[in-house]
Parts: structure tokens; C-alpha cells; sequence
């Protein structure tokens, strides 16, 4: 192959800004593909990298993003086959051979690699994987550009995986607490599942985009607590003559307080899935769990299998990704991370090389 050159932002340290670094990528490994990055999406994971409150896995410098799309130009001669194709870079890259993986738990394989943590990541020009589980882009994606699709990596796979291994139903009642980034599209799919949906936030802005994504009701957190949260749900079950049991539970929004309601919301053969991450530590009465009967499961990521169902879903619309993102020149990084740390940002931040 030719010599590729290229660059990333490398984040040298914890809130320092993002240095340049140029690379020549010589040679992919049989087993490896080089992607030149369409778009990468900035997650609330990057940002907790960036302000050092989650370490990476491999130490400092390093390239972050792990939300990618982009084109093959140069495959390892394992996966030759993928040279010049379009594809979403799965955020976690499982083995594909260990236990965990043989049984179904791909996505908690303890070699997976992570772009952004493992290895440097997509806020570059182009990136090195993992070929084995890349996720094809069709040429007719619905009027989408490529780089649209880096958000399927996490954002909208994420909750895929959470809606499927909650086993929610048609005519079932979900409840997403936290409607930002992941929770957005955890509303969508609750609703393509068949289910009513209750979007949960502090922020009346997201309420009301999550009714336009499918919510067909909402609750006002702010200034509420974990009880008051809990009345006002079950108000609406009983008003609206929703479903008073099985209730399923997504929370989304990473944080403790969003953690306290959507446990406080448990029901009798209830479950509760728990997708959003915080360092935080909250105080619960576990004994709930063995009272309701319930069940209480987490979500890491998602299995590369389940990539292509969510691509169909985008590309025939009925998952939205672009009224939730905006688009950003990479170029720009050291001044978008910071704004939206800030929360100054209110979409989803893809950034163009």
C-alpha cells in the first residue's frame, strides 16, 4: 500500500488543549483496516476522558473518539474485500472467539478494543482498527452523508442493545429517564418497539423534542425528587390508562439523581435497565428488586450483529439521527469540547475532518 499521511487531536493531559499530531500509516496488519474517518461523534464518554474524572486505558497522549464512520482505503489481506467500502467503526471491537463472546456477551469481551482508549481514535483524519466486525453503509442511505452514521457506533446502538435485552413488548409502557444524547434515541426505538413512552428530564427543551421523536408523554423533573418523579408517572398510567405493572426502565441520563428515579420507578415484574454512567455512588433499598419481583440489568455498548438492524432503521427513517446532531470542522475540537462541557452545545457534535 501507498503511504497514508494524516493527523488527530491528542489529548496530552486532563483539560489541557488537544495537541495536533501527524502520523504516516505505512502498513495495516492482516487482521486490520485503515478508515479514513468521515465523521466522529464527541460522547459524554470522550468529555469524562478529557476532564480526567474516567481514565483511558492506555496512557496519555492519545487520539479520543470512538464514534466513527468512514471509508476503507487500505485493508489488512484478511479482509481485502472491504477495500473502498463504507462503514460505522463499532465503539467496542470484540475478540469474537473468547467465552464471553461464544456466549453471547460480545460486548463485554475482556480483549475487546475501544478506539479512543485502547488505541488512538476517530478525531483524526484516519484510523487503524480491528476489521473483523466493521459494520457496512450502503450507497443509498436515504439521503444521509456518511458521516451522519458515526453516531450509530454508540449513541443509537447503545440503547438498541438496552431495548432488546429488556424484552419490552408492543403495548408496554417504557419510561426513559435523561432525553439527551443516548436517551433521544432510547425514545425512538421504545416507540418502533410498539411501547408507550414516558421521557423523563430537567429540561423542558429535550421534553419537547422527545415528543417529537415519539414521547407521547412527559415529566418535568426539575426540582423534583426521586418520590415526586414516581407520583407523577403513575398519575399518568393511571389517567391515561396505561399499563400499571411491567413498566420498563431505561435510564439514560448518567447521572444520581437520574439513577435514584428510575430505581424509585421499579414495578412489579418491572425492569430497569441502566445505560447512562456516573462516578457518582447512590444509596438504594435493594430490597425493592426482591419485593416487585423486578429485574435490574446494565448495558455496556452493543454487539456488532445487532449494527446492521439500527443502519436499516436510520436510512428508512425510522430512527432520526439528523435533526439530533451538528456538525463541527475537526479542526474546531479546542473550541467545541470546551463549549460543550459548558453545556453550551445542545446536539449531538460530529466532527468533519
Amino acid at each position: 500500500m501507498k503511504p497514508i499521511n494524516g493527523y488527530g487531536w491528542a489529548l496530552a493531559g486532563p483539560g489541557e488543549p488537544l495537541q495536533r499530531k501527524e502520523f504516516t500509516i505505512d502498513a495495516v496488519a492482516a487482521g486490520e483496516a485503515c478508515v479514513q474517518v468521515a465523521g466522529c461523534g464527541l460522547c459524554h464518554t470522550d468529555i469524562s476522558f478529557y476532564t480526567g474524572s474516567v481514565q483511558t486505558r492506555v496512557p496519555l497522549p492519545l487520539v479520543l473518539g470512538h464514534e466513527i464512520s468512514g471509508t476503507v482505503v487500505a485493508a489488512g489481506a484478511d479482509y481485502a474485500d472491504l477495500a473502498g467500502k463504507d462503514v460505522v467503526v463499532p465503539a467496542v471491537m470484540p475478540c469474537g472467539d473468547c467465552e464471553l463472546c461464544r456466549s453471547g456477551r460480545s460486548n463485554i469481551c475482556r480483549a475487546q478494543k475501544f478506539p479512543g482508549n485502547d488505541f488512538d481514535g476517530g478525531f483524526a483524519t484516519h484510523v487503524v482498527v480491528p476489521a473483523r466486525f466493521l459494520c457496512p453503509v450502503p450507497g443509498e442511505r436515504g439521503g444521509l452523508a456518511l458521516s451522519d452514521f458515526s453516531v450509530i457506533a454508540d449513541a443509537v446502538t447503545t440503547p438498541y442493545q438496552a431495548l432488546l435485552r429488556s424484552g419490552l413488548r408492543d403495548g408496554e409502557l417504557a419510561v426513559v429517564v435523561g432525553v439527551g444524547g443516548v436517551g433521544t434515541y432510547m425514545v425512538q426505538h421504545a416507540r418502533n418497539a410498539g411501547a408507550r413512552v414516558i421521557a423523563i428530564d430537567v429540561d423542558e427543551h429535550k421534553l419537547a423534542h422527545a415528543r417529537a421523536l415519539g414521547a407521547a408523554f412527559t415529566v418535568d423533573a426539575r426540582g423534583k425528587g426521586a418520590g415526586e418523579i414516581k407520583k407523577a408517572v403513575r398519575a399518568l398510567a393511571k389517567e391515561h390508562k396505561l399499563p400499571a405493572n411491567r413498566w420498563r426502565v431505561f435510564e439514560t441520563s448518567g447521572t444520581a439523581a437520574g439513577q435514584e428515579a428510575a430505581f424509585a420507578l421499579l414495578s412489579f415484574a418491572g425492569t430497569l435497565v441502566v445505560v447512562g454512567f456516573t462516578m457518582d455512588t447512590v444509596s438504594l433499598r435493594l430490597s425493592n428488586v426482591m419485593a416487585f419481583d423486578a429485574d435490574v440489568l446494565g448495558n455496556w455498548a452493543c454487539q456488532p450483529e445487532h449494527y446492521p438492524a439500527v443502519v436499516k432503521d436510520v436510512i428508512a427513517g425510522r430512527v432520526n439521527v439528523r435533526d439530533n446532531i451538528e456538525d463541527h470542522p475537526l479542526d474546531s475540537i479546542n473550541e467545541v469540547i470546551p463549549a460543550a462541557l459548558a453545556h453550551k452545545i445542545e446536539k449531538r457534535v460530529v466532527f468533519i475532518p
